[in-house]
């Protein structure tokens, strides 16, 4: 599936949720059915900067796509990082460069977010970014 194709049935199932209090019911469970992150990555160098709650996000590459571990101390968060962890996980390090996560507008996350969580979803983003990054000028310098 493509991050086109998954951007779309994120939106479709949020469409289908409804109203917002039903949106968080799903995003929490979302962060529930997150395979949990083992202690030994609950560290400092991965934590997400910019989140009010800690957020851990761990990375590893397999078959050049990254693979996204994460796992958060407050229900919503861990949710939000699971959406997202579910979106870019499995995919290149060129795929997740060159593709936003348009979906969070389009369901109209931004506003229903307060600030700090909305700025620790941009964080979160943003890292995964920094990852892809970094995982791809690794695979060109070993070519």
């Amino acid at each position: 599936m493509t991050l086109q194709e998954k951007q779309d049935r994120i939106v479709r199932q949020f469409q289908l949720l409804g109203e917002w209090p039903e949106r968080y019911k799903y995003i929490i469970k979302l962060g529930q059915k997150l395979d949990p992150l083992s202690e030994e990555f609950k560290i400092d160098d991965n934590l997400v900067r910019g989140c009010q709650s800690q957020v851990w996000l761990a990375t590893e590459l397999e078959d050049d796509k990254i693979i996204f571990k994460a796992d958060s101390d407050a229900a919503i968060t861990k949710g939000l990082v699971a959406l997202m962890v579910n979106f870019y996980s499995g995919e290149t390090p060129d795929s997740i460069l060159t593709t936003n996560p348009d979906f969070i507008k389009k369901i109209g996350m931004q506003d229903h977010l307060s600030p700090t969580r909305s700025n620790g979803l941009a964080s979160m983003v943003k890292q995964m970014k920094i990852y892809a990054m970094a995982y791809k000028s690794k695979l060109n310098s070993a070519v």
